[in-house]
């Protein structure tokens, strides 16, 4: 072109290439900024995301929300599933005992009654506490209580006995941690049936602990009347 030497040519192509190169960098730039809004707004929408907007619980507490108190402690097991449990062993223990005393009178192994026995008494009392246990969270009276108790020493008792509660719903509910306003809540047994079944652990230990303890004196006692030869 007339007028125009290599050097303005060279400068319109420059300008040329560098307005490309930012509309070419700016479209880019407006893709990732718009690549960047989608996967935020996904994220966002995630199920862990809204678990962590209302409050996920963590060993420590709730994040993404106000505080709240850890969910209190429970034993692992409803009354109806523990009574039924210890019932059944109970007249499992029976039968043991049943063929150990067979084995005893009729082959001379005496030695099957010592562990027949054994174990059966252990279950018998272990038994015995689930009795007062759940028939004081159950509200049960003294005298069923009492009765919960004896069936343990009728060979196979306590299985019509549980049938019998259940069918009843004397078994139903859970653990009575909290207080009401039943006038019997105020008690001392009821006040100690609280504070144990909030701390399920201890209670464990401290049922077996006393089953254990008073199953050994048991053995140092020694069956009434003593060892018959």
């Amino acid at each position: 072109m007339p007028g125009v030497g290599k050097s303005g040519i060279t400068a319109r192509r420059d300008s040329t290439s560098t307005i490309a190169d930012s509309r070419v960098d700016s479209l880019a730039d407006s893709r990732v900024d718009a690549i960047a809004d989608s996967v935020g707004d996904s994220l966002a929408d995630s199920p862990a995301a809204r678990s962590s907007d209302s409050g996920a619980f963590t060993g420590q507490g709730y994040r993404g929300g106000a505080a709240r108190p850890f969910p209190p402690s429970s034993p692992p097991v409803s009354p109806k599933r523990l009574f039924r449990a210890l019932a059944v062993a109970e007249a499992v223990t029976w039968t043991i005992l049943i063929v150990a005393m067979i084995l005893k009178y009729g082959a001379g192994l005496d030695l099957a009654v010592t562990i027949g026995g054994a174990i059966h008494g252990f279950v018998f009392l272990a038994y015995a506490v689930n009795v007062v246990l759940v028939g004081v969270n159950q509200r049960w009276g003294l005298g069923l209580i009492a009765l919960g108790v004896v069936t343990a020493v009728v060979p196979y008792a306590t299985i019509p006995f549980e049938i019998a509660m259940a069918r009843r719903g004397r078994l139903e509910g859970d653990w009575r941690r909290e207080a009401s306003d039943h006038p019997a809540d105020g008690s001392l047994v009821n006040r100690m049936l609280r504070w144990f079944l909030a701390r399920p652990v201890l209670l464990t230990i401290v049922a077996v602990l006393g089953v254990a303890a008073v199953f050994m004196a048991l053995l140092v006692v020694g069956p009434p009347g003593g060892e018959k030869a």
